[in-house]
Parts: C-alpha cells; structure tokens; sequence
C-alpha cells in the first residue's frame, strides 16, 4: 500500500495534458485541448482533455478519466501500478507501508526469479542473432516459418545451445544463484551439485506476463525428439492457467478495437501479428482457464476462436468454451480450410483476404456448436438428443437472462423443438447449477432453493407479488435517480467550496462548505440516497472533510508565503520607480488588490478541484468511473462570450441550484410515499377503516408539504392526479 502523503503528491504532480501528450497529439482547443481518441479508431477529435478539471474524456466512446484513469485503461494496469507508472514519470519516490519478513523474502524470490529469466532471455537473444549456430539453426527456422526480424525482436526469440549446461554456466559464472535458475525451470539440477539445460537445442518463445516481465520460456525442438515443446514448470512468477502467450504485445490492439482473436501455439500468434492482427493470443496449446478467461475480459466482451480446418479436436474443445459463455463474453467461432492453422493461413494470404474470410465465415458459437454437433446424426434420435441437451448445457451457463432467451430461441428454430420446452431445460439446469454450487460451498440453503423452485411453480400468485414489489422499487429508483445524480454532480464540482454561514453548537458563527449544508439538510429529514453508487461517493467524501480542512490550511499557508514574497519585491520596484507618495500609494494599493484576488481566486480553485480530483482518482473503479461521467462536460463558452460583460456561471447560482436540487428530490420522495399510499388503498379490498382514515389522512399531509415545497420552487399548482 501507498500512503496518503504519497498518493496526494502524486496526483498533485500529475498534469493530465502532460501524461495524455506522451501517448496522443493533442492541440488546443479554446481552455482545452483535443485529440484523436487512444482507445478507439476515428476520424474526428473527440478525445477531450482538460488542464483546469485534471481530466480527459473521450465522446464518442466514453473512456479517459484523470491521469491515474487514463493510465489504467490505456497501459491496462492496475490502480497502484498506475500510480508508480506516475511517481516513476515525475520522479517522486514511493513510500510503501513495511513488509514482513516473509513477505521481504518471497518479493526478493520473485524479483530474483524475474531477473535471471531477463538475463536467460538476453543469452538465448545473443546466441539467436551472435553465434553460428543460432543462426544456422535456429534463425534459419524462424526465417522458413516466414517470422520478420521485426517480429522475432518484438516477442524476443531466441536459441538455446545444444550443450549440457550452456545457460547454467553462463548465469553461474556472471554470479547468480542457482537456486533460481532451477526455481524458474530454466535448469535442472543433478546429483552432482551442479546442473544442467532444460531447453538444449531448441528455439526459444519467452512469455511475458502484462507488465512485460519474462515469466516463462516455451522451447520447441528441431530434431525428432518425442517431446515437441518443453513449457517452464510452474513457479512463484508463473501460473499456467493465469497466463495467455502474446497478451502483453496484444493488449492495446485488443482495447482499441474491443475483438480479441484466440489461437492455439506461440507460431499462431507471431504470424497473425505479422499480418496485422495484433488483437491475437494464445492458450498455448491448453484448455482455456477461468483466469485466462478473466484476462481477455478485462479488455473486451468479444472474442472469435480460430479453429484449425482439419482439427480432430474441435468438439472436445467446444466444452472449453463454455467458460466463456459463463464469463458473459460473445463468442465467435472461425473455421479455417481444411489443412490450414492461424499460421499457414495467415502466410498464404494478404491481411485483406484474410478479414474477408473473417467476415463472411466468422459464426456465432452456439450456432457454430449445433451445427458441429448434428454432423452424422441427423436421423439418429439418440444422439440428436444429445446434442439438445449439450446445447442447452451451454445456454444455461449464460449469465444474462436476455442472452439465454434470445439463444433458446434460435435454437428452437435451428433445431425444430418447442421453444418452452428448451426453456424448462434450460431452467432446469441453472436450478441444478446451483445445487451443486451451494453443495461445493457446504451451504445448507439448498432446501430454501427447491422450496423457493417450486413456489414460483406452483404459486404464480406469490412470484407476481414479488415481481410487483421489484417493479415498484424500479419505479420509485427512476422517479429518485435523476433528483440524486443532480445533487451528487453538485458535490463533485463544489463539495467544498464556501457555501453559507451557519450556528455551531456552543451557538458560534461557523462557514459551511455545500457538502457540509447539503449533509445537514439530508440529516434533517433522514433522507439518505437509493443508489449504491451515490451513496458511496456521497460517504467517502463526508469522511475526506477533516483530511480536506488540512489540506486546505496547508495550502493557505504556502499561498500566503508566496504572495507575501511578490509583496515584497513589488513593493521594493515601486519604491525605486515611483517619484512621488501619491503614485507609490496608488500602485501599493493596486498591488493590495491584486493579491487579494490572486488568493480569492486559487482558493476557489483548490476547493473546487479538492473532491473532483480525489474521486476521480480513486481506487474504486466504480466510484472513479461515475465520478469521471458527472464531471465531463462536452461544451465550454468560448471567452468572447465574457469579453464585454460577465456571465454569471453554474458556480455563481450555487445558493440558488443547490436548494432547488434538495427540495425538487423531496419533492420526489413525497411523491413516492404518495404512490405507495395509493396503490396499498387500491389493492387492498378488505382494509380497516381506521387503516383507510390514517391512509388518506397521511396521503393529505403529503400532498400539504408537496405543495409548500412546490411554491418554493416557484411553481403555481400541484397537479392531484398522480
């Protein structure tokens, strides 16, 4: 973790055009500055960046964010690799909490580990392109496969020597411990104390993990060995299943066009690469993973698989890919002729030819799947049905309703059954599902489940109750949503600036910010926010107040040196260059207000971007997300529009919106009780009647106080009819 103290410089150091100029040509714009979008392609600016907010946003597709966010999702790192990406840009040394002594020792293993496979690959690299026989062998293989030396440098090919311990003598000799050349699997360890090569004699594929780091090596024969490839075992630094070959150099292709094209082995990758297809990874000949899957996840929601033609394992990997349809991915499936793979196909034809033939064979999977399936059994009802049931196996998995209906139906058509039957199929087994998950976690709710199973089969009563209450919820979450996005947007842009005056409790005048007057006002009527989001942003920033009043002295203090220290060698000039009392006075005086203002101004500054920039920058994701959204404006007046007068701005009609934002969601809650009222009055024949007296009386006093709250906000009526 980093501390406070830390993370505040950071951002504080941090200049949004500054960071976003290292990756897009920005030019000015009137107070901000535009761009060609990073994240997707086009034509016109739309990426907008703006100095005085600390924040980019893109129009067109929604990303950007402060510079934290922006290199999050533009080098797809995490929050904190983020902020050391920042700290290392603008020099600022890191101050981490201390680590335990266990924790010291597996960071030194792994940094270590890191370490002696960099300096591995570095050999293997200078025996490729340095020695005889790289050249003549291993060179000479990847130039046959067609591999430019633009790609075997940007996946960093290379050879090991057939010798017994080439490496291990190399690494040793320059100091490094063996330890770590056998940790990594790099070598093995005789009964001799010393060790020998695991890779000997192969070309050498290096994986990389998302930062860049050499994790692994894949080394693959070129004699008739039984073992074609020989991976890294598993270690510290590598999991199998949480790795994909050719992530780390298709990340960016894969963000910016949302696709991300699946192989099977290294030579896949590097030739589709080469073609231009640089959204492409490899599973590295493994059934796909849940890690491996949440890995592409974290840049797209779509996939396609490319399948070799002549494949004999195509249908006992299409259970493999049901992991996806589970993640909630969209999966597409290419088959490629008969005799050809991702490699031989992609150096048989131009880039052209071959995103022709992605589009017009490029399937939908569960379509793909039936089709593959029915092959050969067509008249055979045994294992039609089967197949049906394989089918629906996979709809099942699909995490979202819309999805598995839409699905259900097409392959009621595909396969000429009645769409409710495979809709009670498919229902059946997302109840077995999580049967057996409940069973896997040892819970015992697995009786509440069946119970709750069959009241919604037998109760239709019970389950339209309940989906009346969950319509209602959504109802009233509408009516409430735009009244606590308005007050929410409010906080972030003025959560601290100077609002109002006030009363503390020992009867003192006080200053309150907004986000202090809007506290008290929700207090008041105990209103707190419906949305989880809103209520999230809206605590976190009640709890920066103390770390806000500090920062805000601190702040103050440095202004105050800075203007005295202007103060002071304006008023020496004036000294020397006025020639009478009445002149100096003037300037002195001019000077006094200038400075006055200077402070007035970067005061509001500071309080205004104080909660903007903090939330924008959080570690949250969906508090930064929707911090970023409210706070993005699209359009800004140009300076000619306060050349002659001024215009008074949002922040000048603050006493006037922020009131109006509170009484217009009171207003909105009101209305909400009012519905509930009437609804419980409608629906209920056999109500008391002293139940029904208090009902409308309370329904009165409601529509008393909407009207006293309309008339506030100015309006003449209060329509009665709900």
């Amino acid at each position: 973790m980093i501390d406070k103290a830390t993370v505040a410089q950071i951002l504080d150091a941090a200049d949004i055009v500054d960071v976003v100029s290292d990756f897009v040509s920005l030019k000015r714009r009137g107070a901000n500055y535009v761009g060609l979008c990073p994240f997707h392609n086009e034509k016109t600016p739309s990426f907008s960046v703006s100095r005085a907010k600390g924040i980019c946003h893109c129009f067109s597709c929604g990303k950007g964010g402060s510079p934290v966010n922006f290199i999050m999702e533009h080098e797809q790192l995490s929050y904190y690799e983020a902020l050391k990406y920042l700290a290392n840009k603008y020099h600022i040394e890191i101050h981490e909490r201390e680590l335990t002594d266990e924790e010291k020792a597996e960071q030194s293993d792994r940094e270590s580990m890191l370490i002696v496979n960099e300096n591995a690959n570095a050999h293997f690299e200078h025996n490729l392109f340095d020695t005889e026989e790289g050249r003549d062998i291993g060179l000479s293989y990847f130039n046959e496969r067609g591999f430019s030396e633009q790609m075997i440098r940007r996946f960093h090919l290379g050879y090991s020597l057939d010798k017994r311990n080439d490496l291990y003598e190399t690494l040793t000799t320059k100091g490094f411990n063996s330890k770590y050349l056998f940790e990594t699997g790099l070598c093995i360890a005789d009964n001799n104390g010393s060790g020998y090569d695991r890779f000997r004699g192969r070309v050498m594929f290096p994986v990389q993990n998302l930062a860049g780091k050499i994790i692994a090596f894949g080394g693959r024969t070129l004699k008739h060995d039984k073992a074609k490839y020989v991976n890294s075992p598993e270690s510290l630094i590598y999991k199998k299943s949480n790795e994909l070959y050719g992530l780390y150099q298709a990340k960016h292709a894969i963000t910016k066009l949302d696709k991300c094209f699946l192989v099977e082995g290294y030579a896949d990758v590097i030739s589709m690469h080469q073609s231009g297809f640089e959204n492409t990874v490899a599973s590295s000949g493994t059934s796909l993973t849940e890690g491996q899957i949440r890995l592409i996840h974290r840049f797209t929601d779509n996939i396609t698989v490319l399948y070799d033609g002549d494949s004999a394992g195509i249908k006992a990997s299409l259970r493999s890919i049901d992991l996806l349809l589970a993640e909630g991915l969209n999966i597409k499936v290419l088959l490629l002729p008969d005799g050809d793979d991702p490699d031989s196909f992609s150096r048989k034809h131009s880039s052209t030819e071959i995103q022709q033939f992605i589009d017009a064979h490029e399937e939908d999977f569960i379509r793909f799947k039936i089709r593959i399936l029915l092959q050969g059994c067509e008249n055979d009802p045994i294992k039609r049905s089967e197949v049906i049931t394989d089918v629906v196996k996979s709809i099942s998995v699909i995490p979202f309703p819309i999805n598995r209906s839409v699905y259900t139906q097409e392959c009621s058509r595909l396969l000429d059954i009645d769409e409710q039957v495979l809709k009670n199929a498919v229902e059946k087994n997302i109840i077995e599902a999580r049967k057996k998950s409940y069973q896997k976690s040892g819970s015992d709710t697995i009786q509440s489940t069946q119970r709750q199973a069959e009241i919604e089969h037998n109760a239709p009563s019970a389950t339209l109750q309940r989906q009346s209450q969950q319509a209602d919820d959504d109802d009233h979450s509408k009516l409430l949503y735009p009244h606590e996005e308005t007050v929410i947007k409010y906080i972030l842009k003025y959560g601290m600036s100077d609002f109002c005056d006030s009363i503390d409790i020992q009867g003192n005048p006080m200053r309150l910010t907004l986000l202090e007057y809007v506290d008290n006002e929700l207090s008041m009527d105990n209103i707190k926010f419906s949305n989880d989001i809103f209520a999230k942003i809206f605590d976190m920033s009640c709890s920066m107040l103390n770390d806000f009043y500090t920062a805000l002295q601190q702040f103050t203090d440095t202004l105050n040196n800075e203007c005295q220290e202007r103060h002071n060698i304006e008023i020496a000039a004036i000294s020397r260059e006025c020639q009478s009392l009445d002149e100096i006075k003037q300037r002195e005086e001019r000077l006094n207000n200038e400075i006055e203002q200077l402070k007035k101004e970067q005061s509001i500054i500071f309080r205004n971007n104080y909660l903007e920039k903090a939330l924008c920058s959080c570690q949250y994701d969906d508090i930064r997300q929707v911090a970023i959204k409210l706070v993005s404006e699209k359009h800004h007046l140009s300076k000619i529009h306060s050349k002659f007068s001024k215009l008074k701005t949002e922040f000048d009609k603050l006493t006037v919106l922020i009131p109006e934002a509170i009484y217009n969601w009171k207003s909105a809650l009101i209305l909400c009780q009012i519905k509930d009222i009437q609804k419980q009055l409608n629906s209920t024949n056999d109500i008391a009647p002293e139940t029904e007296t208090a009902l409308l009386k309370r329904m009165q006093e409601l529509f008393l106080l909407r009207s006293q709250l309309a008339k506030y906000l100015g309006d003449r009526v209060v329509n009665p009819k709900i």
